[in-house]
């Protein structure tokens, strides 16, 4: 990749004040491109966006309003969107599923999915008159791999990426892709608790450097496909990209 291929392009990315989010505003800063970054608590967002010289926004992606505004402050500050990165999310780490408040357990889906829909719901207008722009969501493998132990987390993140999948479909007549990546399990504030030192934790530099090449377009045949930031070579798969397509292959299907 140029080590400024995306010079110019506009970049949202939701969740980018700490963890994954922040690695991946940093990488398509240095792309060139200019990134607006949002989440829940100012003084993280804007410690980002001074590093890269970005946009910050204080957002509630749960918020039809919130998620309204924050899209019409980007395109009005920086300029149209070119690419969206859902990546704002929350866990519940619950023994019992049971046994959790059943708005606790809730407001992880109003985050993790309605949070992605209101945000796509905001910028695509503006991508489909402007004939352009790219989504990714932030998945996780808790979405389709068995021994998750958060019942609320995993049918959350499966249910990010079948919504993904649809979009994606609804939008190939306009052409804009959207992708669902898995990061792999990459430690941050969210998991360093419920996991241990020795897990198999991934490079967190993976997912920031796949986000940066799907946004450069290169693989757009791969729309509506599930990709894993670790156990994927994007380059392999932009270059097997019909067969993926004929083959069904990179998603998440039910096998008798």
């Amino acid at each position: 990749m140029n080590a400024r291929e995306l010079e110019g392009q506009v970049a949202l990315v939701t969740g980018g004040g700490r963890g994954i989010g922040r690695r991946i505003a940093l990488e398509l800063a240095a792309a060139g491109m200019r990134v607006a970054v949002a989440a829940r608590t100012r003084e993280q967002v804007e410690e980002t966006a001074r590093e890269i010289g970005g946009l910050a926004l204080e957002v509630d992606v749960s918020d039809e309003a919130s998620a309204a505004a924050m899209v019409a402050e980007v395109e009005r500050e920086v300029g149209p969107i070119d690419l969206l990165v859902n990546n704002a999310g929350i866990a519940a780490w619950e023994k019992a599923a049971w046994e959790v408040d059943p708005k606790e357990w809730w407001h992880v889906f109003e985050v993790n999915v309605l949070g992605a829909y209101l945000c796509c719901r905001a910028v695509l207008p503006g991508m489909i008159e402007g004939r352009r722009g790219r989504i990714v969501n932030t998945g996780s493998g808790a979405g389709y791999l068995p021994g998750s132990t958060s019942s609320a987390y995993a049918a959350s993140k499966a249910a990010l990426y079948r919504f993904g999948e649809v979009l994606a479909k609804q939008l190939e007549p306009h052409r804009i892709p959207v992708f669902t990546i898995s990061p792999g399990l990459v430690k941050t504030d969210m998991t360093q608790d419920p996991f241990p030192d020795e897990a198999p934790w991934t490079p967190p530099e993976l997912a920031p450097r796949l986000v940066r090449a799907l946004a450069s377009g290169r693989a757009d045949a791969l729309t509506g496909r599930y990709i894993h930031a670790e156990h994927d070579d994007v380059e392999e798969l932009i270059r097997r990209a019909d067969q993926i397509r004929e083959e069904d292959l990179n998603a998440i299907r039910l096998r008798r």
